[in-house]
């Protein structure tokens, strides 16, 4: 298996979630590409680390749809199936309306400004074409409503949701236009006009065609 030639992780004492995301990072980049399998061994020599981190990392990457264990042959990172990111998507969409619902009534003019900045650096991406610095910016746009929402579980259950659609994102980037800086743009816009039920629809419909945008 090619695992990432760069870097591996820091030489410290290693948490269970470093080694969880360094393997995630690499399925959702396409460094790990989809049906490449996946050996204990190598991930381990990789990333320095015993083989019982790599598997507690490949059960959680299962539960969220990244990897598939075949019994008793091989682990493989998991095959893009349209109805499993549909799922996904519509899944994210309305945690997302969610989230911005509660967290609407909370955002300042500081909130705002740290979206606006956001959508401008999401912009300048999709310019240059860079998917890495696009898929940070659009993070940082909906982090923000996230953190204000006041509900520590939602943060939980949408990155089980969302890894599969970034995952398509950065598979499919190339195909991607600025459509989602025109639907933030009019996301910001209801905030500003203290509309949070078109804010939260808004963030919905955003979420459904952020794939296909």
């Amino acid at each position: 298996m090619p695992v990432p030639t760069a870097g591996g992780l820091p030489r410290r004492a290693l948490l269970r979630d470093d080694v969880y995301q360094a393997i995630r990072d690499a399925i959702v980049r396409g460094e790990l590409t989809p049906g490449e399998q996946l050996r204990d061994a190598e991930l381990s020599s990789w990333l320095g680390v015993s083989r019982t981190p790599i598997r507690e990392a490949l059960l959680r990457l299962a539960r969220a749809g990244l990897v598939t264990a075949e019994p008793g042959r091989a682990t493989r990172v998991t095959v893009e199936d349209p109805a499993a990111i549909a799922h996904a998507q519509a899944v994210a969409a309305a945690l997302h309306a969610l989230a911005m619902s509660l967290a609407a009534p909370h955002l300042g003019p500081g909130d705002i400004a740290e979206m606006e900045t956001a959508n401008h650096e999401l912009a300048a991406a999709l310019r240059e074409r860079d998917a890495e610095a696009a898929i940070a910016a659009d993070d940082a746009f909906h982090t923000v409503a996230i953190a204000r929402a006041g509900n520590p579980i939602l943060d939980a259950h949408l990155e089980s949701v969302t890894l599969m659609l970034r995952r398509a994102e950065f598979l499919h980037f190339d195909a991607m236009s600025d459509d989602s800086v025109q639907q933030h743009g009019q996301i910001l816009a209801a905030l500003r006009a203290g509309d949070t039920e078109a804010a939260a629809a808004l963030t919905r419909e955003n979420w459904l065609t952020i794939i296909t945008s």
